[in-house]
This record gives C-alpha cells, structure tokens and sequence, in this order.
C-alpha cells in the first residue's frame, strides 16, 4: 500500500475504520464490473482508500463525495472518465491513471482518445466532450477561469455539469495529492494474476 504507513488489514481496524471499509469495500464501488481491485489478497484498500482508513472521519467524508462523484453527477460517465484522466495525467498520479484507463475503456474510450489524454491534449470530435475537456484543462492549468472561458463552456454544459466537473477536479486533486505525500502506486500484481 505505502511504504509511509502501516499497512490496514481487515483483522487490525478499529471500529471506525471497519465502518469506512465496510462503506469502501461493500458500497456502490463494489457493485456491478470491478474494473480494478478495491482490494489487494490480504484485504487492504489499494489505492487511495487505505489512506482514508488511517483518519477514518475525513476518510468517510472523502469516500461519501467520491461516491457521489462517480455515481451521482450529472455528468455522462465518457467525460467523467476524459475529466479524471486529465487530472491524473496533469498531476502524475500513476494509481489514478492505472484505475481510471481501465474505467475509460469500460465507457468507450478509445485507444486514440487515452493516448491523447496520456500526452496532455484531448480533442475530442464530440462538441460537449471537448468543452468539458477544455473546461477541465484551464482549471487544471490556471485555476482561474475567465468569463470568456466560462462562457464558452457554458453554451455547452449546464450550470450543473460545470458544478460537478469544479468538485471532480478538486476531489482527483485532492486524492493524487494523498497518493503522492503517502507514496501510493500501482499495486503489485498478486499470484495468480
């Protein structure tokens, strides 16, 4: 998990951190296809999830805004997946990349598509995609955005989706940061695999 901190199995949680795993490992990530494991053989969180047990009450808060991010915005899941790419690809989070092309595919990214979003540069031939790509690239790269550039994305994208895409964005920040100051990678590949 982290050379940083203790690794968290099943059998060392408090009550607390039970309830986050439970919320993690049995809550709406956990249903339909797994594009990739919640959870390494040894039942530690992989990713930035085992990091959420170790301060279980911002964990929880964490966890529960991920949540809505992936399964309750009203963002179609192709952009979510472009948006989610961006960031790990503008912050070099190797965990976040490795978990979301394996997403992006299941939603119909193509080869082309992830290999422009590896190199920084998503087109896109869909208008809205690459509105909320741009979107995406000018919170990524300045932080501000201007009324020309709000607009422009606006004639686009609801009032909403510009609302989810500013939270997706910080909340992928915010984990690649805690990958990054935890050291969290890829995890191993497991016998068997």
């Amino acid at each position: 998990m982290s050379p940083r901190l203790p690794r968290l199995t099943p059998d060392r949680l408090d009550e607390a951190q039970r309830v986050l795993y439970d919320a993690i490992a049995g809550g709406e990530r956990a249903k339909g296809p797994q594009h990739f494991p919640l959870a390494a053989q040894d039942g530690a969180l992989n990713g930035p999830f085992g990091v959420m047990l170790h301060a279980p009450d911002v964990g929880a808060a964490l966890q529960e805004l991920g949540t809505a991010i992936r399964f309750r915005t009203d963002l179609p899941p192709r952009i979510r997946e472009i948006a989610i790419l961006q960031v790990a690809h503008a912050l070099g989070s190797e965990f976040e990349w490795w978990a979301h092309e394996r997403v992006a595919r299941a939603v119909g990214l193509t080869d082309a598509e992830i290999m422009e979003l590896s190199l920084g540069c998503f087109r896109g031939e869909d208008p809205v995609e690459a509105a909320a790509a741009g979107f995406v690239a000018t919170l990524l790269h300045s932080g501000t955005v201007s009324d020309q550039e709000f607009a422009a994305a606006a004639r686009l994208l609801s009032s909403r989706q510009l609302i989810d895409l500013t939270v997706l964005v910080g909340y992928y920040r915010t984990l690649a940061q805690l990958m990054t100051v935890f050291a969290v990678g890829v995890p191993a590949a497991e016998p068997g695999t």
